[in-house]
């Protein structure tokens, strides 16, 4: 497991006094203001978010020693962790942290290999797995919801689909196979955006 999560993503510039907006990955977004630094991807640089309000499809943020457009439209895209040992256990069962999913390998009901997870992305409908055949690749989105993701086995490293038939390429139908074979059928499986996922 990683020893540092991704907690927030810094967006554009708000206004002229130095806010941004921003993608926060957490299962309570007023937390980021009670994790003290944050470090870039890179841990050369650090921040201190001094306050966190709601905005349309983010939130609006405010960093300690960032006050003016110039300064704030130089943090676009920079994404920020934090060391893990800072963030809670998660307590609940089906509920994970983002980080921990990345990486898994995927087989499905069957025990074929499917890839890796390669991301965890969000676009207001609930969380969806990509899943590509290796690490850096692009893949395919599959919900992460109990019907289609039955088994996530963190200390096996590994997740099962059973995902509906023709999602993946090779479930495509082809003229000499006939019709396609179908499989029996801390943020939960199903529910919104966060890193605890």
């Amino acid at each position: 497991m990683p020893d540092r999560l991704r907690v927030a993503k810094i967006g554009a510039a708000h206004g002229l006094r130095g806010e941004v907006r921003l993608q926060v990955y957490a299962g309570e977004p007023k937390a980021l203001l009670g994790y003290g630094e944050l470090e870039s991807k890179d841990g050369a640089k650090r921040f201190r978010a001094v306050s966190l309000r709601p905005s349309k499809h983010m939130f609006i943020a405010k960093f300690e020693g960032i006050d003016d457009r110039n300064a704030a439209e130089a943090l676009t895209h920079v994404e920020l962790y934090v060391p893990r040992a800072t963030l809670p256990e998660i307590a609940e069962d089906d509920t994970y942290y983002q980080s921990d999913l990345i990486g898994l390998r995927v087989e499905d009901t069957s025990g074929a290999a499917r890839g890796v997870v390669v991301a965890v992305q969000n676009y207001g409908a609930g969380d969806l797995l990509e899943v590509a055949a290796k690490e850096g690749a692009s893949g395919t989105l599959l919900p992460f919801i109990g019907k289609f993701v039955p088994l996530v086995d963190l200390a096996g490293r590994r997740i099962v689909i059973d995902p509906p038939g023709g999602l993946f390429e090779d479930d495509a139908p082809h003229p000499s196979r006939g019709e396609i074979r179908s499989t029996p059928s801390p943020r939960k499986r199903g529910e919104g955006s966060e890193e605890q996922t």
